[in-house]
């Protein structure tokens, strides 16, 4: 299956741009950017189609701004990407097994490790 999405008309093959969704309450089609995820209830259409949109009689059509280039990542997504690998990959100080000691009464004792799961004791046992 191709990841790009095409136009919903029937017959066009051409990669989506924008999502189309119709307000029913309102009397309103509104067209944006292209929607995250594919949803049942919306459609998505090519430049082509979105710039020749016309809505029926009586309804309004709201467009917003649609960026009619692929998204691409900046220099800040990135560096937050990197930032956040590097401080996964920091080592994490550990506490030595059967001394940590519980924040309150009733809070369980952590008495052995392994990986992402712990053990815990309850105190009272």
């Amino acid at each position: 299956m191709s990841p790009v999405r095409r136009c919903s008309r029937t017959a066009c093959g051409r990669p989506a741009v924008a999502t189309l969704t119709y307000v029913y309450a309102d009397s309103t089609a509104v067209l944006g950017p292209l929607a995250t995820y594919a949803e049942p209830h919306c459609y998505d259409l090519c430049a082509e189609h979105s710039e020749r949109l016309t809505a029926p009689r009586g309804w309004d059509v709201v467009r917003l701004a649609v960026d009619a280039g692929p998204a691409r990542p900046s220099s800040d997504d990135l560096e937050a990407l990197a930032n956040a690998v590097r401080e996964a990959a920091r080592p994490q100080p550990r506490p030595e097994r059967g001394r940590e000691r519980p924040d309150g009464p009733g809070d369980p004792l952590e008495v052995a490790r392994r990986g992402h799961l712990r053990v815990l004791r309850s105190p009272d046992s």
